[in-house]
């Protein structure tokens, strides 16, 4: 071992108690109300509420809608995330703030966002409506505008970083034996930044499976038409609290095995 690995190592082991008190507390303040779900779950009938209608009708409206979702966020937003991450348009960093605003935007005012412009009077709603007869609030479509329009960020971001990251020196020699852009697109930069796509895409799959603010405010909680696992869990812990529990331990679950599926992109490079 070298002399400066071995004082980065005697560093990193330094353990100061004014910085370890703190990182516990907020490790058991994050980690305690799962603990929680888990210790009042009713467990001997788990498997007797998984199996009944209810649960099996928002779960697969759930699993439905986010699906739908997703491959909305991938057509549009792999384009986008090339937009700023290759071209050189003027305002890309206004563009990149507004991408990013559904972050930090509370769902519920999404969702009224979405009722003012898709609403049978909204800016577009009014002629879709009258044109074609298409009203998407209170309906499964508006579940799946929402949970796009909340979930897209997080594929933009991903493929935006690893666009980024990719060598470009593969689609500038694309470019130099003469191919087409939308060729080079399809056969070299796709491919180069795929663990990104597939990342994101998992990311905005889970984001729109656990979305509520924006699905209740927008398209309502009906059930078999738009009552998703999330409502269906607001709906439960007014009358069957057990099976709240039970539907968050799905969520749960979800949740859990997206960030172990992409765990290698978590800690890459913190080894």
């Amino acid at each position: 071992m070298t002399a400066k690995a071995a004082r980065r190592r005697a560093a990193s082991g330094r353990r100061p108690l004014v910085l370890m008190v703190p990182a516990l507390c907020a490790l058991a303040f994050l980690v305690i109300p799962l603990i929680g779900l888990l210790v009042r779950a009713p467990w001997p009938t788990l498997f007797t509420r998984l199996s009944s209608p209810e649960v099996g009708e928002a779960l697969r409206l759930s699993l439905l809608c986010a699906t739908l979702a997703t491959v909305i966020c991938l057509f549009l937003g792999i384009p986008l995330a090339w937009l700023l991450a290759r071209a050189n348009v003027p305002g890309r960093g206004v563009i990149r703030a507004l991408v990013t605003v559904p972050l930090v935007l509370p769902p519920v005012v999404g969702g009224v966002a979405l009722l003012l412009v898709f609403g049978r009077r909204g800016l577009l709603g009014q002629y879709l409506y009258d044109w074609f007869g298409v009203s998407l609030p209170f309906t499964t479509a508006g579940v799946v505008i929402a949970e796009a329009f909340v979930a897209m960020p997080f594929l933009v971001i991903s493929v935006e970083g690893a666009l980024r990251a990719a060598d470009t020196r593969y689609e500038e020699a694309s470019a130099t034996l003469g191919a087409t852009p939308w060729y080079t697109f399809r056969r070299v930069t796709l491919p180069a930044v795929l663990p990104g796509v597939i990342a994101g895409g998992v990311l905005c799959w889970a984001r729109a499976l656990g979305e509520f603010g924006a699905t209740i405010t927008f398209a309502g909680n009906f059930p078999g038409k738009t009552t998703t696992m999330p409502l269906a869990v607001y709906l439960a812990l007014e009358t069957d609290p057990d099976a709240a529990i039970v539907l968050s331990l799905v969520l749960l679950v979800v949740s859990v095995v997206v960030l172990v599926s992409l765990r290698e992109r978590w800690i890459r490079g913190t080894a």
